[in-house]
């Protein structure tokens, strides 16, 4: 029997600091609950991979948080449980995220020891005021720091994370740090604009359409027109150094763009482990908890969860004791699929198919989105070829308005 292809998504709940911006399930921790943490992550790793034995694993990412506290032996334990307990494809994309200020020789050595192949640093500006205005644990010194020695440890395949719109951002500084990154000649660059989200120190400051605080300290938030440019500016300067955009905040050299989050956008399966990880299993979505203590009672304590019976709530699951640890499991209605394609899929630059939404849900798009498509490119904002449909750069600027149209 043919394996389905499946895709890991490891949580790593640490880091160094809170940043102003960040509301990630994370937080500050010491060594013992972080080493206890790594257990109990290998108890829950081997008890899904039994219940999982009809996949195969084509990407692997760690993400968090800042998996890069991890120690090197305990990444490399969490990556040796990964392989004794799934069925790891041939050349896999295997992904790590990093902060600079974590990372060391000795664990840049146990990483590449362990099959990682891919990196992902976390560097959002090369302007030290800027990141102290984030609330980045490093300067852009410390991150040319991190960049040698993972260049320096065989690492060919690497991605750098940056952020624009930060408050007291110009349409230059954000140039500057486009281009610094790009003549680094990195193989993807991630290009987010912030997010002020609630329950954050930025939310504090500059959330529900609040200026600032009225202190110089606190520097307003780039205007609409500023912001537009900025977002424009993205695509040409990295265009002019090789990286095509394949999705809305993602740049890449030929080959290298993310196996792993094109799975998201195309719906392919993933599984999440650790807490609060979330999945995508045979039309079920679901999640780990957030609840640390719950957490480590199921998992924490010699891994007592393990092979057993079916369960009904979910079927991707199948002991009691797993399931106790998931929360808001939703099985997925047709509708909700047809919805989710069209709207992750056009986050893609090169689209959708209407042929693949026809081999999936054995309906015409036409017939199901037609009146709405139609719509949509009357506006300018989509471009229907018959092969593909794809936003257009209007509509790649009002994304969400295009993506809430095909809510039903």
């Amino acid at each position: 029997m043919e394996k389905r292809e499946l895709e890991l998504y490891v949580h790593i709940p640490f880091c160094v600091k809170k940043c102003a911006y960040c509301d990630f399930l994370s937080a500050p921790a010491g060594e013992r609950e972080i080493h206890a943490y790594t257990d109990a992550l290998i108890h829950e790793i081997r008890a899904r991979g039994e219940n999982h034995k009809d996949y195969r694993v084509r990407t692997v990412f760690l993400g968090g948080g800042t998996p890069s506290v991890l120690s090197g032996g305990d990444a490399a334990r969490i990556f040796r449980a990964l392989k004794k307990s799934f069925d790891i494809a041939e050349n896999p994309e295997i992904t790590l995220e990093v902060n600079p200020g974590t990372v060391t020789e000795e664990k840049t050595a146990a990483w590449k020891n362990a099959g990682i192949n891919r990196i992902s640093i976390g560097l959002q500006s090369v302007n030290d005021r800027e990141l102290k205005m984030l609330g980045r644990i490093h300067t852009f010194r410390e991150f040319l720091n991190t960049w040698k020695l993972v260049r320096r440890a065989g690492f060919n395949n690497v991605s750098i994370d940056l952020i624009s719109a930060i408050p007291g951002q110009t349409v230059q500084s954000w140039e500057r740090t486009l281009r610094t990154v790009a003549e680094l000649g990195p193989e993807h660059i991630s290009a987010y604009s912030l997010i002020i989200e609630e329950g954050t120190p930025f939310y504090t400051l500059y959330g529900d359409g609040k200026e600032n605080a009225g202190d110089s300290s606190f520097p307003p938030l780039p205007d609409e027109d500023e912001d537009r440019e900025i977002y424009q500016r993205t695509a040409s300067v990295l265009n002019e150094y090789g990286y095509h955009r394949y999705e809305i905040s993602n740049y890449a050299r030929e080959g290298y763009e993310c196996r792993h989050n094109l799975g998201y956008w195309e719906r392919k399966e993933y599984l999440g482990l650790g807490l609060g990880a979330s999945s995508l299993i045979r039309e079920c979505r679901f999640h780990n908890t957030a609840d640390m203590e719950k957490y480590m009672h199921v998992y924490g304590s010699g891994g007592k969860a393990a092979e057993g019976e079916e369960n009904s709530a979910c079927s991707c699951m199948k002991t009691e004791e797993q399931n106790s640890t998931l929360e808001e499991i939703e099985k997925l209605s047709v509708e909700d699929q047809m919805e989710e394609f069209m709207f992750l899929g056009l986050r893609k630059t090169a689209g959708i198919s209407p042929e693949d939404f026809r081999r999936s849900f054995d309906r015409n798009i036409m017939d199901v989105y037609g009146e709405k498509l139609i719509k949509l490119e009357k506006q300018g904002l989509i471009r229907n070829s018959g092969a593909r449909i794809r936003l257009t750069e209007r509509g790649t600027d009002i994304s969400n308005y295009v993506f809430s149209e095909f809510i039903f």
